[in-house]
């Protein structure tokens, strides 16, 4: 895989189906023994690819990780959800293909979109993150999240806790991808 078979990018209509598949195996890989099973799968069904090209056409801000001609990743992001904390923004999604993790493609995605909110003058944002998510909880950790909340998340047969994870964009470390 060469560098300029990647893009990031803002997503398109075209996308739908692609940011579909991310969305079903990235959450399997992520919560499939956290999140009850039924409750999981009924989740992945709800967004389907014409649930994302509704998204994509109202204009819902959704990034894309692009490579080889195919989506591997997105991000969606707008106004934080929790007004109770001092962060005017959120991402309230970061998801990968499992191939495609540990490869440095989540950091520069996370740092395209904290330059995008930067210009709209969103300096600091948050981020929520299922504690039972090691492997979320540790990818935020290591761009320099610190934990500023936490709360329960019901589901049909169990609450899940989570935390907030936040961030100052000035902050965060230089991206250095592997070669």
């Amino acid at each position: 895989m060469t560098t300029e078979a990647i893009a990031i990018r803002t997503a398109r209509p075209d996308d739908a189906f692609g940011v579909a598949e991310v969305h079903d195996s990235a959450w399997r890989f992520a919560y499939r023994g956290i999140l009850p099973g039924t409750e999981l799968e009924r989740m992945i069904a709800r967004r389907g690819t014409q649930w994302w090209a509704r998204a994509i056409s109202r204009r819902v801000p959704i990034i894309v990780l692009e490579a080889g001609g195919a989506v591997r990743g997105y991000i969606t992001y707008g106004a934080s959800r929790m007004r109770t904390l001092p962060y005017r923004a959120e991402i309230y999604e970061l998801y990968i293909q499992p191939e495609f993790t540990g490869l440095g493609f989540g950091r520069r995605m996370f740092r395209t979109v904290q330059e995008r909110l930067a210009r709209r003058g969103h300096d600091r944002l948050v981020v929520w993150c299922l504690s039972e998510n090691t492997d979320g909880c540790a990818f935020y950790e290591r761009l320099g999240g610190k934990v500023v909340a936490n709360a329960r998340e019901p589901f049909e047969t169990a609450d899940v806790a989570k935390l907030a994870y936040a961030f100052d964009r000035k902050a965060l470390p230089r991206v250095r991808l592997k070669r």
